[in-house]
């Protein structure tokens, strides 16, 4: 099986305050037939809000604003057999949150002896 990550941008979901019972509904049963198909691995929403960036010497600094460059709104990430599968949950989740979807496979990491 193979690791993929399903993502979207930050204001990509554009729904009304009456709207979020709904939406949460449809995600939340998404997430839970993935559950049970047993090829969820993990996701979530990212709240909105200016990321700290980590150089490799340890200094920090003020990553993008929200609004001037993309930055990740949410994502799942789920192991399935083939990119085909992974797509087919990918038009779950995109009809679920009401937004298109971004699927990139996630490389293994394997050890190494």
């Amino acid at each position: 099986m193979t690791k993929y990550l399903i993502s979207f941008d930050d204001g990509a979901m554009v729904f009304s305050e009456e709207e979020l019972p709904e939406l949460s509904d449809a995600s939340h049963a998404v997430v839970r037939e993935a559950q049970g198909a047993g090829v969820w691995v993990f996701g979530g929403g990212l709240r909105s809000q200016r990321a700290s960036v980590v150089a490799t010497d340890g200094t920090v600094a003020d990553g993008p604003y929200p609004e001037t460059k993309p930055v990740l709104g949410g994502f799942s990430i789920i192991d399935v057999p083939s990119r085909e599968d992974a797509l087919e949950w990918a038009a779950k989740i995109a009809a679920a949150c009401r937004c298109a979807q971004e699927v990139r496979e996630i490389m293994a990491d394997e050890p190494t002896a």
